[in-house]
């Protein structure tokens, strides 16, 4: 079985961060967004092959690929031209045989993957419960448990079964017959071809799919997603909360702070993930990401999210403040 990993967008809603590095390899808990997803996916028995559909700074992906999963079998396709997740499959089409599964990149998940397409012979989709679909795509499911349609990023509330960005299709060549279609239909949202209208012609056809819902669904594409998945990880074991022996340092777990981290005299955490050659001193930070190489020093920081190589200095100020007085800050 392949995994197929589309990833070529601009992550323009994480910018900054994503000017200088792809979306996949902004840092949470302790590593690239990319290495959970990874994680989760090495694990099965079978796989083959896991193809990596990369755009902008792709070189980047290809390096950490290659030097993190070194024994990984793995194929890179570029999409120049980001006219949505159909033409990006369609441009990877000479992989998309035998079974595969597709995932979008800033999502992770609580699941077993290799047990619930074990001895499937049907399509699956991975979906989640949620309180506002509409940004998302949805499934409609029939009285008989399988999907009947999805339905991308829909207009109202009422239907909150999300599809997570996760599929499983026995047969990959199915899939680029149907993309061929659409393409020639020119079937597109907003001047891109997405994928669920691909699936959903698979489905009028009677691809069988059934769902799988996931204990837990995390998305990574925005600040404070980012920022929640970052919390989620740490209390899932990604933390390393046993440098509390930092001298002059308090950690209020649970936190990540990469070996390479210089700390002093300061108080990390909780949910705080420190990269390889971060230098924080004399400061405050809670509930944040720190990049590779960042400086912080004399500063409190929260909720936030500081990238390679920034820095954060501030200076202390010298007070008299009188009886009864009141004095904010910010």
């Amino acid at each position: 079985m392949k995994v197929i990993l589309p990833m070529a967008g601009f992550g323009t809603r994480l910018r900054p961060l994503t000017w200088s590095k792809p979306k996949p390899l902004v840092q949470v808990a302790g590593k690239a967004i990319l290495g959970h997803v990874l994680d989760m996916f090495c694990r099965l028995p079978d796989l083959d092959e896991v193809v990596f559909i990369v755009g902008f700074l792709g070189e980047q992906v290809q390096e950490y690929v290659h030097r993190t999963y070194p024994e990984l079998k793995a194929s890179f396709v570029e999409q120049e031209d980001l006219l949505g997740q159909s033409q990006a499959l369609w441009l990877a089409r000479e992989y998309l045989q035998g079974p595969v599964l597709l995932s979008f990149v800033d999502t992770l998940m609580d699941t077993d993957f290799a047990k619930a397409i074990r001895n499937r012979k049907h399509a699956v989709a991975w979906v989640k419960q949620v309180e506002d679909p509409r940004r998302f795509g949805v499934a409609t499911i029939g009285p008989d448990g399988r999907v009947k349609r999805l339905v991308e990023k829909p207009s109202t509330a009422e239907n909150k079964l999300v599809v997570v960005g996760t599929y499983y299709l026995p047969s990959g060549a199915e899939l680029v017959g149907a993309i061929e279609r659409q393409m020639e239909r020119g079937e597109t949202i907003g001047e891109e071809y997405y994928l669920a209208e691909a699936l959903n012609l698979m489905l009028e056809d009677g691809l069988p799919m059934e769902v799988e819902e996931v204990s837990r669904w995390e998305d990574c594409g925005k600040p404070e997603t980012l920022l929640h998945a970052n919390r989620w990880l740490l209390e899932r074991s990604c933390g390393n909360s046993e440098a509390s022996g930092i001298e002059g340092v308090v950690i209020i777990p649970p936190v990540f702070i990469d070996p390479g981290a210089v700390v002093k005299q300061s108080v990390i955490g909780p949910y705080v993930s420190l990269a390889a050659g971060c230098c924080v001193e004399q400061s405050i930070i809670r509930d944040s990401i720190v990049d590779e190489k960042a400086e912080i020093a004399r500063m409190v920081v929260a909720e936030s999210l500081v990238g390679s190589q920034a820095k954060l200095l501030g200076k202390y100020e010298t007070f008299l403040v009188g009886d009864s007085s009141e004095m904010r800050m910010g």
